[in-house]
């Protein structure tokens, strides 16, 4: 009997890395995750259940077979060391770019898109970002970090600036949050997604990074997550 090795890529990729326009990689980290770890595991969970999806969505009348992807795995990131696992994360995102292609990570703490947002910024400064998600992550700092899952996207904020931060779904956070999000710094849309579509459309001419915490989904839907939320 021929034996022959299981592919534990995402279903659809079945190009290689030169060949591909997106890439996708996943952060195996959780370290500043405050109520339950293990998010990362998440990149090769969602590759074993992504044989079970298929390619064709009737919603979207699209096929993943018509995109060149590659799935070039896990980071190798230290565990235990915030810091240089966020350089690594941005570097790779970095070479991905620089190489011509699209990014697409898998996490991980909702913390691993700051260095990727931040490499893409980089690359093209007038980024906006669409943010779905049930937390604010708009605090200052989070048990004694100033980077954390609680917290990037306020650090987002300081260099993508004003107007440029579009969230929906969000219905937790401190007081404080709110109001500094209402005074002008971000497009907030609480508890639902009504006006997506919208600016979707606005933005249609401009760079886009999507970051989605699957806590957006109630747990009813998706208990699976590190800080679930009705």
């Amino acid at each position: 009997m021929k034996m022959s090795k299981v592919d534990l890529s995402f279903q659809s990729c079945k190009n290689t890395y030169e060949e591909a326009d997106v890439v996708i990689f996943s952060v195996p980290m959780d370290a500043t995750t405050s109520f339950r770890p293990g998010t990362r595991f998440a990149g090769n969970a969602i590759r074993v259940d992504s044989i079970g999806v298929e390619w064709y969505s009737p919603y979207r009348e699209r096929d993943l077979n018509e995109f060149k992807t590659a799935d070039i795995g896990d980071l190798d990131l230290p565990i235990g060391a915030v810091d240089d696992a966020l350089a690594i994360i941005h570097e790779a995102t970095k070479q991905i770019l620089d190489d011509g292609k699209t990014p697409m990570m898998v996490g991980g703490e909702h913390l691993v898109s700051y260095p990727v947002i931040k490499a893409v910024y980089e690359k093209y400064p007038n980024l906006h970002i669409i943010h779905l998600d049930a937390h604010t992550d708009l605090r200052e700092s989070f048990f004694g970090r100033e980077l954390s899952h609680a917290t990037f996207m306020r650090h987002v904020h300081k260099f993508v600036g004003d107007g440029k931060i579009y969230q929906f779904g969000i219905r937790s956070g401190e007081k404080p949050e709110f109001d500094w999000a209402a005074s002008g710094h971000v497009n907030m849309r609480k508890f639902d997604f009504d006006g997506l579509d919208k600016v979707v459309e606005k933005l249609k001419d401009v760079p886009v990074y999507i970051t989605i915490d699957l806590d957006v989904l109630d747990p009813s839907v998706f208990p699976g997550t590190g800080t679930p939320e009705p």
